[in-house]
């Protein structure tokens, strides 16, 4: 329908047309939505009589003030693109970089990407999903699901028709990407990572397997005794990224080792975590730990970690041994007996170096494992275990023997142990019920028959409770038997 526009004065104009579509916020009283008039903005009325149809079309002045012949104002270079299909993009094996920063000139290029320029780097999608980023020196580590590389920053490598590499300067922010060595990646646990000067360690929970990335290359540290315990436990952790278990690693700055805590399943309430550290100077894993951390870190000298929401800092002067996030937990050790191991014996005695307050939790020898009928860890029914050892007083003396003042009685508790040349002593009392090659059975009879032993000792809670207790050998008195 053709319309007719009357002008007041003759100018320069733009004449323009406005969206048709009707707005369910058409304001019926101001022609507008929400208030707004057509012309600003508002949108037309539903019915498109002359009158209704005239304000479909908003005119402009071009000249500045409107004055005659002044400067027009031309509408310039309009960027416009229609996409068909306006759907993100995940590229979850390609990195892009945007603009420059620079803090002391003040340039912050952030916001650009430029679409006329090379800046998309993609890794083999087969390898699975980009997880972590390291930048070390010039060098970028790409951390895939299965594959770990890095890629050269602000250079690139020449590469001779021998084969040989050159590294030259060049004007790409991120050059050649070249792959380390074996099929390693950091699977979708990009939180096991930790650092330490040129030392990177992380998991691949697809291979069951704990990292280390050095100079060297990749190495397989968890081949160090602890296959089957990574086997078992990567198992029961099934989805991290869905909350069904984590796996958490750090470095502990205090130590100079590395923390991994494996958080399995919901599904297994009896393996709910086990955090364990790898020492460098033992090339491997040396102790579990009873806390179970949501992050952990160093900072300078510091060690801290976070556990619902709280703050915790270890190795504090002023905490008490063995207590993470307030809750005080026992101290164990377990070790196997194992001296002439082809020779079937009795053990009749436990001692052990060190300080006050150690207890023998069990003493499970190699010929209870065989019995199926027996119950291990059961202090009364197993046949050939050692007896309870209840705690008792062995009088009012200090750990080297001297007597208290009259005002200062506490006990010394030794928990079943005799203290003689600053060693502690204990017989191993049976307390089966006796088996058919036994002359003399029960509580009369001392000692465990086997080939090895496995023990377990750990603090008590009523020697020096929250204070140092260190257990520096262990042994036992053995006689050579038959069956």
């Amino acid at each position: 329908m053709a319309t007719i526009v009357e002008i007041k004065y003759f100018n320069t104009f733009l004449l323009k047309k406005v969206l048709s579509d009707v707005s369910e916020d058409y304001d019926p009283i101001y022609g507008g939505s929400f208030g707004i008039p057509e012309s600003i903005g508002g949108w037309p009325t539903p019915s498109l009589t002359d009158a209704q149809n005239e304000k479909e079309w908003v005119i402009e002045e071009a000249r500045i003030q409107g004055g005659f012949n002044n400067t027009i104002v031309d509408l310039g270079v309009k960027a416009y693109i229609v996409e068909e299909d306006n759907l993100a993009a995940i590229r979850e094996n390609s990195l892009i970089y945007s603009g420059v920063y620079n803090s002391r000139t003040g340039v912050n290029n952030t916001n650009q990407f430029s679409v006329g320029e090379e800046i998309t780097k993609s890794l083999n999608p087969s390898n699975g999903s980009i997880q972590r980023l390291y930048a070390e020196d010039t060098n970028l580590i790409i951390f895939q699901e299965d594959k770990v590389s890095r890629a050269l920053i602000d250079k690139d490598a020449i590469y001779s028709a021998e084969g040989g590499g050159t590294i030259t300067s060049s004007n790409a922010v991120i050059g050649d990407i070249q792959a380390y060595a074996g099929n390693y990646g950091i699977s979708k646990d990009p939180q096991s990572f930790a650092v330490y000067g040129y030392r990177k360690y992380f998991t691949d929970r697809y291979r069951n397997a704990v990292l280390r990335l050095s100079q060297d290359g990749i190495t397989e540290i968890s081949e160090y005794g602890m296959i089957d315990f990574f086997r078992d436990t990567f198992n029961n952790i099934t989805s991290p990224q869905y909350g069904q278990g984590n796996i958490i690693g750090g470095w502990d700055m205090h130590n100079k080792q590395y923390v991994l805590s494996l958080q399995t399943s919901p599904s297994n309430p009896n393996q709910a975590y086990s955090t364990l550290n790898f020492d460098e100077l033992v090339t491997g894993f040396t102790s579990f730990f009873t806390f179970k951390p949501t992050q952990f870190f160093s900072i300078r000298n510091k060690v801290y970690s976070l556990n619902a929401g709280s703050l915790w800092m270890h190795y504090s002067p002023t905490a008490s041994v063995g207590s993470f996030y307030g809750v005080a937990l026992p101290s164990s050790i377990t070790f196997v007996l194992n001296e002439n191991a082809a020779v079937s014996k009795n053990f009749k005695t436990i001692n052990y170096e060190g300080d006050n307050g150690w207890q023998v939790d069990s003493f499970i020898s190699d010929a209870q494992k065989a019995d199926p009928g027996l119950v291990l860890g059961s202090w009364i029914s197993t046949s050939d275990t050692i007896a309870f050892l209840p705690s008792y007083i062995k009088g009012a003396y200090d750990g080297l023997g001297n007597s208290y003042p009259a005002a200062l009685t506490p006990p010394v508790y030794r928990y079943g142990f005799d203290r003689k040349e600053n060693k502690y002593f204990a017989n191993i009392v049976n307390n089966s019920l006796g088996t058919s090659e036994e002359v003399i059975y029960g509580a009369q009879m001392t000692g465990i028959k086997g080939r090895f032993a496995t023990v377990t000792m750990s603090t008590d809670n009523a020697t020096n409770p929250g204070g140092l207790k260190e257990l520096w050998s262990v042994g036992s008195v053995y006689s050579i038997s038959s069956y």
